[in-house]
């Protein structure tokens, strides 16, 4: 099919784009709950936290991470031609089928999510709930709340790096056949999931904790992009003339690659390094004012725009290209 459509009919079809602005989605939210799961685990797991060790502090991140990622299924659902023989990715595992890997993983992580979500439901919270079995798990679940933790945080970033494999294993794609990839969509769900952490944290500590976390994660996206894209541009003529459009000014995929630049770096960066130096040395008494709330959440929230126009950016460009061979 990829060589008859992209190859031999090349002037009827020039490219092939058989991933819309489902999949866009889906990696973007798979990527925002390894993010939240890695990110709420750190703080629950962080040495300088108010509350006692074995108590939580971040529950409406574990809480809200497994509807992030059944949405995120929701739309990889809506993508399907065969929606009724969805069953059929779980009857058997290919050990050579990255899809098949991660149709297992997607399922798998749930059971760790909630657990470790039921693990933080605080005690005001669960004093207001009805005798059940809510109740219950919670209360069973409470003392291994740092075994949980501990848990999400490694499951979280095995699911983020999973939606750059998924799209690095296709050769015939070279913008997406990168070994840079799963790092930079690790790195970008990472930011992002601190960025949700931020923008729902209600004590000042954290935000200001996890702002200097995001700091450093988009410093370290940054410089993953650029590598990215520059191991791209001296590679071989497939792999450069795929990345060329995110460069050329009258393509229409160059406001792709601005926009993230704008959204996902400079914007955020400038916000929070302004914050930061207003607050002197931001140590962990300080008090926030309304202001400075409003300067980190817009940071934040830039960060979250950025991560997924970045999905629409590689899902969309990366079908333009193909192999030469296939020319």
């Amino acid at each position: 099919m990829e060589f008859t459509i992209t190859g031999a009919n090349a002037l009827t079809y020039p490219h092939l784009q058989i991933w819309g602005w489902q999949i866009a989605i889906y990696l973007f939210l798979g990527g925002l709950a390894g993010g939240c799961m890695s990110m709420s685990a750190v703080a629950n797991l962080r040495p300088g936290k108010e509350a006692p060790h074995n108590k939580p502090c971040c529950w409406r991140i574990p809480v809200i991470t497994p509807f992030i990622l059944a949405l995120g299924m929701g739309f990889l659902f809506l993508d399907l031609s065969c929606k009724r023989h969805i069953y059929r990715f779980y009857m058997t595992l290919r050990p050579l089928s990255i899809m098949s890997w991660g149709s297992w993983i997607l399922i798998l992580v749930f059971p760790a999510m909630i657990a470790f979500a039921l693990s933080t439901v605080p005690d005001a919270v669960m004093d207001r709930m009805h005798e059940g079995a809510i109740k219950n798990l919670c209360a069973k679940f409470r003392p291994h709340m740092r075994t949980w933790a501990a848990v999400n945080f490694v499951l979280g970033l095995i699911l983020s790096v999973y939606t750059g494999v998924l799209l690095s294993m296709y050769m015939a794609r070279p913008l997406w056949n990168s070994s840079i990839l799963p790092i930079l969509f690790l790195t970008s769900g990472m930011s992002t999931g601190a960025a949700l952490v931020i923008v729902l944290a209600k004590k000042d500590s954290v935000k200001l904790f996890f702002t200097r976390v995001d700091i450093w994660l988009i410093i370290f996206e940054a410089a993953v992009l650029a590598l990215f894209y520059f191991s791209h541009y001296m590679s071989a003529a497939a792999s450069r003339e795929s990345v060329m459009p995110l460069f050329t000014m009258s393509s229409r995929y160059f406001p792709y690659f601005v926009t993230i630049l704008t959204l996902s770096i400079i914007l955020p960066l400038f916000l929070v390094l302004k914050f930061l130096d207003a607050t002197g040395k931001h140590s962990r008494g300080v008090v926030l004012t309304f202001r400075q709330k409003c300067e980190m959440n817009a940071s934040a929230i830039l960060v979250l725009l950025g991560g997924v126009i970045l999905r629409f950016e590689l899902v969309y460009a990366g079908q333009l290209g193909k192999l030469t061979g296939l020319s």
